[in-house]
């Protein structure tokens, strides 16, 4: 009997769906500070500052860095955190 209930929590996992993956990009721009950045991404995505100056740094040299990979609902969230007020950096979600 306990084998069944395992079967059927394992069934109902399989039955979600969590969408295709989505990736929030940090553009690199002239305006902002690196402290500025750093600090929004660890507000953004709850990392380390160490974790949030790899991605800046990774944004200046290549010109945009994956902060985040996520379900849509999740990015979204975070793409407002780092593009809306205060900070206003330049982001944007796309597919994974």
């Amino acid at each position: 009997m306990p084998e069944a209930i395992i079967d059927d929590k394992v069934k109902d996992k399989e039955k979600i769906n969590l969408g295709q993956p989505h990736n929030v990009i940090l553009f690199n721009d002239e305006v902002h500070s690196f402290d500025e950045v750093i600090g929004q991404i660890v507000r953004a995505i709850k990392c380390n500052p160490m974790y949030a100056t790899s991605l800046a740094n990774e944004a200046h040299r290549n010109g945009r860095a994956i902060v985040f990979t996520g379900n849509l609902e999740r990015c979204e969230l975070i793409d407002s955190i780092l593009g809306g007020a205060p900070a206003n950096l330049r982001t944007m979600v796309e597919k994974a």
